[in-house]
Order: C-alpha cells, then structure tokens, then sequence
C-alpha cells in the first residue's frame, strides 16, 4: 500500500517561503500523479494544486496561482509556496493517484492514497 510522506511544514512569516516534500518510502512516484490540498481551521479541505505524472502538466486554485509552484524529480514532489499569507495557514496534504503514462491532472479529492500532513502556520 501506498504511503504518501510529507516534511516541511513549519511556522514562517507573512511573505515568507517555504518548501514542502512529498515522498514514499519503499515505493516510487514515478507512475503517480499527485495532488495538493489543505485543510485550514474550522474549514473544509481544499485542493491547492496537482502535478501530473510526467511533470508536464501543474494546475492551481485560484487562491494560490502565481505564488505556489509544484515539481517533481524522480524521488519526490515538491510545493514551493511563496509570498505566504496567513489564510495559507493549515495542514498540508499530498496525494497520489496511480496513472502510468498520464499527461494530466486535476485538482479533485477522489486521489487513492493520502499522506498524513504536514502543519503549516503563516502568522506574525
């Protein structure tokens, strides 16, 4: 079975960076496509972004185009956000769908496999 790991989460200031990881120990991304999504306090989870299994294709909620930007190498998938606000505050969750040789993704909650999250606070 599939367990998406994500690291990275931490407490940054408004305008800040960070880097979050996406990985599976024992098992390769290769042949994955993977979402992003958050859950902020008192809200329901979010789709933040995806990145297809080839890396050709990202996508991105409008409340983090132009800020965020997902990527991935043969051992992990990153989500680089930038310019955090404090509504980016919340637990960070990547997921994996198995998709051999897609070209595609989308930002929809049905992905098969579910890390755990990661917290991450944007405040001052």
């Amino acid at each position: 079975q599939l367990q998406p790991v994500e690291s990275g989460g931490d407490v940054v200031q408004p305008g800040g960076s960070l880097r979050l990881s996406c990985s599976a120990s024992g098992f390769s991304l290769d042949y994955y496509k993977i979402g992003w999504f958050r859950q902020a306090p008192g809200k329901e989870r979010e789709g933040v972004s995806c990145i297809s299994t080839d890396g050709g294709m990202t996508d991105y909620a409008d409340s983090v185009r132009g800020r965020f930007i997902t990527s991935r190498d043969n051992a992990k998938v990153y989500l680089q956000m930038n310019s955090l606000k404090p509504e980016d505050t919340g637990v960070y969750y990547c997921a994996a769908d198995w998709n051999r040789y897609g070209t595609t993704c989308a930002i929809v909650p049905g992905y098969d496999y579910w890390g755990q999250g990661t917290q991450v606070t944007v405040s001052s």
